[in-house]
């Protein structure tokens, strides 16, 4: 708990959580797992950047 009171109150401040974040997260592991894989990390995020950018 007291590792994570500042991410704890700031949700209660600002009403934010890391939803956005783990819905990206969740897109990024979709199309890694589409594709079986990353062998070409530049052209990996190449794509990533024209998809969700």
């Amino acid at each position: 708990m007291a590792a994570h009171h500042t991410d704890i109150l700031h949700y209660f401040d600002n009403n934010s959580t890391n939803a956005s974040a783990e819905s990206f997260n969740a897109k990024l592991k979709a199309f890694r797992s589409i594709f079986r894989g990353v062998r070409d990390t530049k052209f990996f995020l190449y794509r990533v950047m024209k998809l969700y950018a």
